[in-house]
């Protein structure tokens, strides 16, 4: 069953299960911590102006931290405010040992 695609170069390849990549939190997580700290911003001011706390946002950020979870409305603001596209969060770009360049969830 084909139920994820790619954004290739000649356009759209869909991915089978097996070529999906089940840690795209870690990616996405990963790319949270990344724009941050390219903004100059802390910990703290980007919680502050997002809304949440402190600690909710450093669990988010940490790629370990199995009870870390972004919701959609979240990942929102954070591309608002770092100025990203919300599919640049899923980029793994500067990520090592990964295969995928770009992962996207769709339906066939």
């Amino acid at each position: 069953a084909f139920l994820f695609f790619r954004l290739c170069k000649n356009g759209v390849r869909w991915l089978t299960m097996k070529e999906f990549n089940s840690d795209f939190k870690k990616v996405v997580c990963y790319n949270i911590r990344r724009y941050r700290k390219e903004s100059g911003m802390s910990v703290m001011q980007v919680s502050e102006i997002i809304g949440v706390t402190p600690e909710y946002f450093k669990r988010i950020e940490s790629l370990n931290d199995p009870r870390k979870n972004c919701s959609l409305t979240l990942l929102y603001k954070l591309s608002i405010l770092f100025n990203k596209k919300l599919d640049d969060f899923f980029l793994e770009d500067g990520m090592e040992n990964k295969k995928t360049k770009r992962t996207t969830v769709g339906t066939k």
